[in-house]
């Protein structure tokens, strides 16, 4: 008998081969040196391989770990501060989040992803500054991590509606090069479990320079350039303003649309730019819930994937979705296209599974390695209960409901157990690489400092919760 890390013994499973879901009923995963190696009956299984740890999954779902394509999880520290505000950057958030240092960013980012992980994410799709304590969280923690470094010429203040961005020419240099620092350090780290991409905020808030410079080096380091897209009337007024153009135009004249670009949100993307978006081969994430209490829009993932794209899925950020857990993205990416369209059959539940697994995979560059129980791909897998209300009861025929029921009515809550290279890092639902205690005491302690500096700003800015504040209505 060859021996082994781990077996994964299972009744219900959903692999995500194939254009399904990949149901496979009472089989086992082989798992050695982080790797998927086998997959077969039980039966097969144990005369072949002797496991160090076996862990008998017979009573819940096992699915791939989910994939959250885009993540600001250093903003969880202004979880709750920026709902219901119509100018939501710059009324809601920039208060508290010009005033946030690098300390207080990086206590949220580990609540950010501490929550993500309970919830069963095992890919971590953070964008933002800073982010040298984000990849080393997700190297703590054991987690895959597809990182995009910021890079930003917009100076970071608080702009007035309709104020053109002021560029700084040094920031710029400044974002640059922590950008490429943390390239060095960390792209490829954890045995290629950490990816780092280039994430020019976006077209607003950078310099042409800046864009081509991103997108060179993507090529050559055969990475992406990462950047929110076509993100609502406020990103379309800068270009207008600025280039007096909209922004997939103006990309696509200077050959910036290309496959090594991930296009996050495209909220004010229209039907004909979302055609040639996806005809240059880039890529969408589409973040529902965020969008959907930042601008009350709905994004174009279905027109993106009606074009022949690939569409992940993220949480975006607690100041704006207020969680991160792809069950509720999965949730609300399905009705919210419902209620668009007017049809109950757009999006159905195995597609918004997909989009958090092996699609969203594909959507992000790294489905070789994960977004599928498959042989040769990274043992990423979690475990959902179905001893719960929301989970029961099972019916295998004539049809199955369990993926109905992950996607309409289950919770990150529901995960038991996560596996992230084989190793278990969450067992009945406590983690083992992370302190959670830990981490929300920090946060918290980093927003009692935050608030002094905040407090004011929030006051001379009077947006629509500092209205509320004084009415009594939060």
């Amino acid at each position: 008998m060859k021996k082994i890390d781990m077996i994964v013994h299972t009744h219900h499973m959903y692999t995500m081969q194939g254009d399904g879901v990949g149901y496979v009923k009472d089989s086992s995963v082989a798992i050695d040196g982080g790797k998927i190696i086998d997959i077969a009956p039980k039966d097969e299984i144990e005369k072949t391989y002797d496991a160090k740890e076996t862990v008998d999954g017979t009573k819940y779902i096992v699915l791939p770990g989910l994939i959250d394509g885009h993540m600001h999880t250093t903003s969880s520290i202004l979880r709750g501060v920026a709902q219901d505000v119509g100018n939501w950057m710059m009324h809601g958030t920039a208060p508290f989040l010009v005033n946030a240092t690098r300390e207080t960013r990086a206590a949220g980012g580990r609540l950010g992803m501490a929550e993500a992980i309970l919830n069963g994410t095992t890919t971590i799709g953070d964008e933002g500054p800073f982010e040298a304590a984000v990849c080393e969280f997700v190297a703590k923690t054991g987690v895959r991590g597809n990182i995009g470094c910021r890079i930003r010429s917009a100076i970071d203040r608080v702009y007035a509606p309709g104020e053109l961005y002021e560029y700084d020419k040094a920031y710029t240099e400044e974002t640059f090069a922590e950008a490429m620092e943390i390239f060095n350090k960390w792209h490829g780290a954890e045995k290629g479990r950490i990816r780092v991409m280039f994430a020019p905020q976006g077209a607003d808030f950078v310099s042409e320079e800046v864009l081509f410079k991103a997108q060179e080096l993507a090529k050559e380091h055969n990475t992406f350039m990462y950047m929110h897209l076509s993100q609502g009337d406020r990103e379309t007024k800068q270009m207008l303003m600025r280039y007096g153009k909209r922004t997939i135009d103006f990309l696509e004249e200077r050959n910036l649309l290309d496959d090594r670009l991930i296009g996050i949100h495209l909220t004010n993307a229209e039907e004909d730019e979302v055609r040639r978006i996806v005809e240059h081969g880039s890529r969408m994430v589409v973040c529902s819930a965020a969008i959907g209490i930042i601008d009350g829009v709905v994004p174009p993932a279905k027109q993106f994937q009606d074009f022949g794209g690939r569409v992940g899925m993220g949480s975006d950020q607690a100041n704006g979705n207020n969680e991160h857990n792809m069950f509720n993205e999965m949730r609300m990416t399905a009705l919210f296209n419902k209620i668009k369209y007017e049809d109950p059959e757009v999006m159905p539940c195995w597609k918004v599974l997909r989009m958090a697994t092996i699609e969203g995979a594909r959507a992000i560059g790294i489905d070789d390695v994960a977004g599928s129980i498959e042989i040769g791909k990274d043992a990423d897998i979690i475990l959902v209960r179905t001893d719960v209300p929301a989970m029961q009861p099972v019916y295998e025929s004539p049809m199955r409901n369990i993926v109905p029921n992950l996607v309409y009515g289950a919770s990150g809550r529901d995960v038991d157990t996560v596996i992230a290279g084989g190793k278990i890092i969450v067992k009945n639902r406590k983690p083992l690489t992370f302190d959670l205690e830990e981490i929300t005491a920090e946060a918290q302690e980093a927003a009692d400092k935050l608030v002094p500096a905040a407090e004011p700003v929030f006051w001379e800015v009077n947006g629509v919760n500092a209205k509320y504040m004084k009415e009594g209505k939060l």
